[in-house]
């Protein structure tokens, strides 16, 4: 693949670098287990909490909502998975919720993650184009070692994905035109969005980011510019 004109690399970052569900079930089950539930529900509380991600997005999406960045929203939903388990969010001193909260800050790269990352930044710029605001990003970097060039995605852009805007403005904050900059995803709605906009594309599939019973995204389904087993993986079809 022809890769000269490619002068930036953008990732979706939930999923695609991270795992979401295994880093806030982690946290859930002490939580769980400090009020009297049981650690096995953390899994179900990880998924349902991760349900509510798009809904509240939608309201930002649709004007509904002024922006507003991820971490309030988490943290709103995170007063209705709590209300819904059974467990009353009034009832929990709030330092302790903020705290489960900020388990999104937390959240472990896969394997190939930083080892990908690093090698594809020898050569072309990187950063999250997330729906994570830049204080969960810089948090998640240091905790997980993502060697980010700079932290973009929808706060920058004011903007949640898959509107355009959350594309568009990234990659004029980049200097750059469309086809310069590569969105990589594991996500193939994620994809399509960003090809629409002109973008170049890239799959990773993560078939485990939702459970060993995950049935979504487990092969590429869009004409995408790359497909690779891994970020490792992708770094080698890039020459890096």
């Amino acid at each position: 693949m022809y890769t000269s004109n490619v002068k930036a690399l953008v990732f979706d970052v939930f999923g695609t670098l991270v795992d979401w569900r295994g880093g806030v079930a982690r946290e859930a089950a002490v939580f769980l287990q400090r009020h009297g539930r049981s650690a096995q529900q953390a899994d179900a509380f990880a998924d349902a909490w991760r349900a509510r991600y798009q809904p509240a997005m939608e309201k930002v999406r649709s004007g509904e909502r002024p922006f507003m960045k991820l971490d309030l929203l988490h943290r709103e939903n995170l007063d209705e998975v709590l209300n819904e388990s059974g467990i009353d969010h009034t009832q929990v001193p709030a330092v302790e919720l903020d705290d489960l909260n900020l388990a999104w800050h937390r959240l472990d790269p896969w394997p190939d993650t930083v080892e990908g990352l690093t090698r594809l930044k020898s050569r072309y710029i990187i950063a999250p184009l997330s729906n994570g605001n830049v204080r969960l990003m810089i948090d998640m970097a240091k905790h997980g070692g993502l060697p980010w060039d700079a932290i973009l995605g929808a706060e920058v852009a004011q903007a949640y994905k898959p509107t355009p805007e959350a594309y568009l403005r990234t990659v004029d904050v980049l200097m750059l035109s469309p086809g310069e900059v590569c969105m990589v995803a594991a996500h193939n709605s994620d994809l399509a969005a960003a090809q629409k906009c002109g973008l170049r594309t890239a799959f990773i599939p993560r078939p485990h980011e939702h459970g060993a019973a995950q049935t979504t995204d487990l092969k590429p389904a869009g004409n995408w510019d790359w497909v690779a087993q891994d970020l490792v993986d992708l770094a080698k079809q890039l020459g890096v």
